[in-house]
C-alpha cells in the first residue's frame, strides 16, 4: 500500500529504531543530553531531526522523499516540485538564477515593481536587467495590487525580455489575471514566473481560486507555511509543463544546488509531506473555515466603523479574484493607525494579525481553523483612538511614495563603493541597498534607484511606528542611509540597460 506522506512516515520508521547514535545533530536524540530542548520540544521532535543521505530516507535514485517530492506535484499539478528549508525567498532567489542563465544573459527580465525583497535579492545576485511594471496602487489605504495583461503586453513589446514576473494574490488577497498575463507572455515567446507565496491553498476546494499553475505560470512559487499548514521557513517551487520547461528544469536544479543548505532539516521536510497530504484531503476543514472568514467579516461589516477593504477590489481593474480566506479590514476609516491597531491586539487581547499598513490590518484564516469572530470584533470595538498621532511621532500617510528613476543596475549598485550618509543627505543620491518596509516587505527603493525625499520620509515614518521595521537598514531609524558614492557611469548606461519603469 501507498503511503499517504512517505517521507513523513519513513521519518517516523527510521526514528522508532533502536539506535545509538554517534553522529549529527550533536543532541543524539537524548533526553540525557539535551534537557533543555526535551523539556521544550518534547522527545519525539528530538527523535524526528535526521542528518541527510540515510538510506530508506532520502540516499538513492528511488526513495520516500523523492515519492514525497513527486505527491507534491501531482497534487499541485506541476511538472516537478523542490521542497526548501529556506523559505519561498530562496524559491524567489532560485527563480532569478535560473532566470539569469536562461537564453542569454543581456536580455532583460520583465517584473511587477511590488515583488517581494527576496525577488530583488536574486535579481541582484544573478546580475539580471530588470524592466519594471508598475502594479496598480490603492493609494487610499497604502496597497500594492496587481498587473494587467495590458500592462504587460506594453512591456514586452520592446522584444527584448526573457522573461516575466509577477504576484498574485497580493499580501491583500488580490488576485490577478494570471491566465490572461500568461496569454500575453507565451505570445511573447517568454516564459511566466508567478509569485504565489500566499496561495499555497488555492485549487484545493471549489470555492478558492485557481492554482497559477493551472492558469498557465511556468513557475511558481510556493510559500507552503504561510497558508498550506508547514513549519515556519518550508517551501516549495513548482515547474509547469510550459514550453520552456525542459530548458529551465536542469537550471532550477543548480539554483537549488547553490542555494539550498546541504544539512536540510528533516522536520521541515516531513511537514511539507505532512501539509501536501492534509491539504488534499481538507475539503470539508477547508469548508469550514470559508465559512469562518465570511462569518468574520459580516461581523466586522456589522460595527459600522470597520469597512472590509475587499469589498472595493471592484474598483481595481488588475484584481479579477481573492482570497477568501483573507479579512482585509480599514481600521483608518475609524481613526486607528493599522500598525499600532496590530500591536495593540496582541498586547491588550491576545490576537495576531498578519498584515498591517498604515491604514488596515489584514486577518488570515488558516485552511482548516475557525477562529472565534466574537471575540476578534470585541477587541475591534473596543479600541478608540489614542491622542494625536503626530504628536506620538507616528506618521499617518498611507500614501505609498513613487521609487526614484534606477541609474545603474540593481548589481551594480549594491557591490558598488559606497558611504553612509544621514537621511536628509541622501535625498538624490544613489541607493545602495534595498529598503523594504515590513510588513509587507515590498522595497520602497532598489540598489541603483534614486534616493526621494518622498520615500526616504515614508521609511522613517513606517521605523516610527509600533511594529513598522524597515529591511535592510543599517538602523532602526533609518538615521543613515548607504549611497553610491561614484554613480554617473551608471547614470550614462542606465538606458542600455533598460531600467525602465513602465
Amino acid at each position: 500500500m501507498t503511503s499517504k506522506t512517505p517521507y513523513a512516515d519513513a521519518i517516523r520508521r527510521y526514528a522508532s529504531r533502536d539506535l545509538q547514535r554517534f553522529n549529527v545533530p550533536g543532541h543524539g536524540a537524548d533526553p540525557a543530553a539535551a534537557p533543555l530542548l526535551t523539556e521544550f520540544f518534547g522527545h519525539d521532535v528530538l527523535r524526528y531531526d535526521l542528518e541527510p543521505l540515510l538510506d530508506g530516507i532520502d540516499k538513492g535514485e528511488t526513495n520516500p522523499l523523492e515519492e514525497a517530492r513527486a505527491a507534491a506535484a501531482r497534487a499541485w499539478g506541476a511538472r516537478r516540485t523542490w521542497f526548501l528549508t529556506n523559505g519561498a525567498s530562496e524559491a524567489n532567489r532560485m527563480a532569478a538564477l535560473a532566470l539569469a542563465a536562461f537564453r542569454t544573459p543581456d536580455e532583460i527580465v520583465v517584473a511587477q515593481r511590488s515583488a517581494h525583497s527576496s525577488l530583488f535579492d536574486g535579481i541582484i545576485l544573478g546580475g539580471l536587467d530588470p524592466r519594471f511594471v508598475q502594479p496598480t496602487i490603492d493609494q487610499h489605504h497604502g496597497i500594492n495590487h496587481g498587473v494587467t495583461p495590458a500592462a504587460m503586453r506594453e512591456a514586452l513589446s520592446r522584444g527584448d525580455a526573457k522573461a516575466a514576473y509577477i504576484i498574485s494574490p497580493s499580501y491583500f488577497g488580490a488576485v490577478a489575471d494570471v491566465a490572461g498575463i500568461a496569454e500575453v507572455c507565451h505570445e511573447a515567446g517568454v516564459p511566466l514566473v508567478v509569485d504565489a507565496a500566499w496561495a499555497a491553498h488555492f485549487g484545493f476546494h471549489p470555492e478558492l481560486p485557481a492554482n497559477p499553475l493551472a492558469l498557465g505560470a511556468d513557475l511558481v512559487v510556493s510559500s507552503t507555511h504561510k497558508m498550506g499548514g508547514s513549519l515556519t521557513q518550508s517551501a516549495m517551487l513548482h515547474l509547469g509543463e510550459g514550453a520552456w520547461a525542459a530548458e529551465l528544469e536542469p537550471l532550477i536544479d543548480r539554483a537549488f544546488m547553490y542555494t539550498q543548505s546541504t544539512s536540510a532539516s528533516s522536520l521541515l521536510l516531513a511537514s511539507l509531506d505532512l501539509a501536501r497530504a492534509t491539504l488534499e484531503e481538507g475539503h470539508d476543514r477547508i469548508a469550514d473555515s470559508l465559512a469562518a472568514a465570511q462569518e468574520l467579516r459580516d461581523a466586522v461589516r456589522a460595527t459600522g466603523r470597520f469597512p472590509i477593504v475587499s469589498d472595493g477590489f471592484s474598483a481595481f481593474p488588475d484584481i479579477v479574484d481573492h482570497d477568501p480566506l483573507r479579512v482585509s479590514i480599514d481600521v483608518g476609516a475609524a481613526g486607528l493607525h493599522g500598525h499600532a491597531v496590530r500591536e495593540e491586539l496582541i498586547r491588550t487581547a491576545g490576537i495576531m494579525t498578519e498584515i498591517s499598513t498604515a491604514s488596515c490590518i489584514v486577518a488570515f484564516v488558516g485552511p482548516g481553523t475557525t477562529p472565534d469572530a466574537a471575540r476578534f470584533v470585541a477587541a475591534l470595538e473596543a479600541l478608540r483612538p489614542v491622542g494625536d498621532l503626530a504628536a506620538r511621532g507616528i506618521d499617518a500617510s498611507v500614501a505609498l511614495p513613487q521609487p526614484g528613476p534606477a541609474v545603474m543596475r540593481p548589481r551594480d549598485a549594491a557591490f558598488a563603493h559606497t558611504e553612509i550618509v544621514p537621511a536628509a543627505q541622501a535625498i538624490g543620491r544613489v541607493s545602495a541597498d534595498s529598503l523594504a518596509a515590513y510588513p509587507p516587505g515590498i522595497p520602497n527603493v532598489l540598489p541603483g534607484e534614486v534616493l526621494t525625499a518622498d520615500t526616504i520620509g515614508f521609511l522613517r515614518g513606517i521605523a516610527a511606528t509600533p511594529g513598522g521595521y524597515v529591511r535592510g537598514s543599517l538602523d532602526a531609524a533609518v538615521d543613515g542611509l548607504r549611497v553610491v558614492v561614484d554613480a554617473s557611469a551608471g547614470a550614462e548606461t542606465a538606458g542600455a540597460a533598460a531600467l525602465a519603469v513602465v
